[in-house]
C-alpha cells in the first residue's frame, strides 16, 4: 500500500503559499519583548484549546476556557477535562519541539490521542481503533462516510508518515502538512480523539518543516469560525476503498494555506507597535512591572513599591512610560488606580 496524494499546484495556492513566506519572514526581522511573547504564547494556548475543542462539539465559551486554564476546577467535567488535556497537550508538544524530541512518527501520533482522550475514554478504546466506525453528518445523523478497515489502519499511517519524511526536501512543507492533516482525517485512526489529534499532531509537522504555530499563531481558530466548511473541505463522502484513487487533496490545500494566512494576520494585529529603539531602553524595573502582571493580571502603585527601592515619584514615571510606548494601559481612579497589559 503505497500513499500517493493527487493535488494540482493551482496559481491560488501557490500565491497563498509565497504570502505566508512573505508573512512569516516579515514576522521574524520584527523584535518583541520577552515578556511580550510570553504573553502572546498563553493568549494562542487559550484560543487553541478552545478552538479545536469547540469545533468537536465542546459547548465552554472563550471566555470559561479562560477560567479553567487559570485555575483549575476542583470537580472537573468532561468538557472541562477536554480543554485541560489539549492545553496540556500543547504545553508538552511546545516543550518537546524545543528540546528537539518531537518528530513526527506513528509513536507520536499515538501519544497525542492518549493525552488528548485521558480520563474521557475506556482504556480499552485508547489507541488505534480495533472495529469499524462511521462518520455521521451532525445535522442530519446520516451516515456520510465509511472509513478504512481497522486492520488497514496502522499500515496507513505508516505509510503516511514515511511519506511525508521522503518528500520533506522535494515538496513545499505546508503542502506537506496539509495533505498529512486531511489524510488522517479520512484514516480515522482512533475512536474518538481525531480531529485534535490531527490538529495538534499538524502544528508539530509544521514546527518541524520550520512553521512553528505553538507559541503565538492558532490555526485551529479559521476552522472554528465556520466549523460546516472545515468538515465539508477536510472530509469526504462515500467509502474510503471506493474514493482513495479519485481524492484530490486541491482545494482542501487552498483552504489549509488560507487558514494560516488568516491567522498571521490576525496575530500579525495583535503585536504591539513597539520600536525597536524604545525597546532597547526599557529597565529591568519595567520588565518587574510587565512581569508581575503577567503573573498577577494586574498592578498597582503599592504592589510595585514592594517590587522596587525606587522613590514614588520615580515609580510614577516608570508607569508613565510604559503606558506611553502602548505596553500597559491605566485603569481605575485616585488610590483604586491599577494597570493591565494592553490588550
Amino acid at each position: 500500500m503505497t500513499f500517493t496524494p493527487k493535488y494540482t499546484i493551482t496559481g491560488r495556492l501557490l500565491a497563498n503559499i509565497k504570502r505566508i513566506t512573505f508573512l512569516v519572514a516579515e514576522l521574524n526581522n520584527r523584535r518583541f519583548l520577552h515578556i511580550i511573547l510570553l504573553e502572546m504564547e498563553r493568549t494562542a494556548r487559550e484560543v487553541s484549546s478552545f478552538s479545536s475543542t469547540s469545533i468537536e462539539g465542546n459547548p465552554l465559551p472563550l471566555t470559561e476556557v479562560k477560567k479553567i486554564l487559570k485555575s483549575k476546577p476542583a470537580n472537573i467535567r468532561d468538557s472541562e477535562k477536554e480543554v485541560l488535556n489539549y492545553n496540556q497537550a500543547l504545553q508538552d508538544l511546545n516543550l518537546k519541539l524545543k528540546e528537539g524530541k518531537a518528530k513526527v512518527s506513528l509513536p507520536l501520533i499515538l501519544a497525542i490521542q492518549k493525552q488528548v482522550i485521558e480520563g474521557l475514554l475506556p482504556k480499552f478504546d485508547v489507541g488505534l481503533r480495533q472495529k469499524p466506525v462511521v462518520v455521521n453528518d451532525p445535522r442530519s445523523g446520516q451516515v456520510v462516510y465509511l472509513p478504512p478497515d481497522a486492520k488497514d489502519v496502522a499500515i496507513m499511517l505508516d505509510d503516511l508518515v514515511a511519506f511525508i519524511h521522503s518528500n520533506s526536501s522535494k515538496v513545499d512543507p505546508l503542502i506537506l502538512a496539509g495533505i498529512f492533516h486531511k489524510q488522517i482525517v479520512l484514516i480515522h485512526p482512533f475512536m474518538d480523539g481525531n480531529g485534535r489529534s490531527t490538529r495538534l499532531a499538524t502544528k508539530v509537522l509544521l514546527a518541524e518543516m520550520g512553521l512553528d504555530t505553538f507559541n503565538l499563531f492558532s490555526f485551529e481558530n479559521y476552522y472554528n469560525n465556520n466549523v460546516t466548511k472545515y468538515f465539508q473541505i477536510v472530509g469526504e463522502f462515500g467509502n474510503y476503498y471506493d474514493l482513495a484513487e479519485k481524492i484530490d487533496f486541491t482545494s482542501w490545500l487552498e483552504y489549509f494555506t488560507e487558514g494560516i494566512i488568516d491567522e498571521l494576520l490576525r496575530v500579525q494585529k495583535l503585536f504591539p507597535k513597539i520600536p525597536v529603539n524604545q525597546e532597547a531602553r526599557l529597565e529591568n524595573y519595567h520588565l518587574k512591572i510587565l512581569g508581575f502582571i503577567r503573573e498577577n493580571g494586574s498592578i498597582t502603585h503599592r504592589e510595585y513599591a514592594k517590587l522596587v527601592n525606587r522613590a514614588k515619584p520615580t515609580r510614577a514615571l516608570d508607569f508613565q512610560r510604559l503606558v506611553k510606548i502602548g505596553l500597559i494601559e491605566r485603569k481605575g481612579k485616585g488610590r483604586s488606580t491599577y494597570y493591565i497589559l494592553k490588550k
